[in-house]
């Protein structure tokens, strides 16, 4: 199924702005606290806490169009931070009751992500 071009463009820029503002927020941050990631940690729990309250916001009410919402939680938090859509999404297998989708979604993101970036690694360190 093709994306709608309009809601696609959305996207988009809703990821630009968000990559734009993570750029920002973890350079000026960063500085604060030299040796430690505090600027990607940062990200991730203001990410976190945008992406509830937009879910919750779209779910609840009809402050939050469908367009809003992709915009905001897909395009802005996406280019912001991947993480607050990992704990959103886990957060709703949680609410589901699907405690054994969850724990395997968590795993396979930690252990796959650790795995795809030692072979990252790997790879290059062999070839370069």
């Amino acid at each position: 199924m093709q994306p709608n071009l309009y809601l696609f463009i959305l996207v988009g820029l809703g990821g630009m702005l968000g990559s734009m503002t993570r750029y920002w927020v973890t350079v000026n941050v960063a500085q604060s606290s030299p040796g430690f990631p505090i600027g990607t940690l940062t990200v991730n729990i203001i990410g976190c806490f945008i992406i509830a309250v937009v879910a919750m916001l779209a779910e609840k009410t009809t402050l939050i169009s469908p367009e809003t919402r992709l915009f905001l939680a897909t395009g802005l938090c996406g280019g912001f931070t991947t993480f607050s859509a990992l704990m959103y999404e886990i957060s709703m297998l949680l609410r589901d009751h699907e405690w054994w989708y969850a724990g395997i979604y968590v795993s396979a993101s930690l252990i796959g992500g650790f795995l795809a970036l030692y072979l990252g690694t790997l790879i290059v360190n062999k070839w370069v």
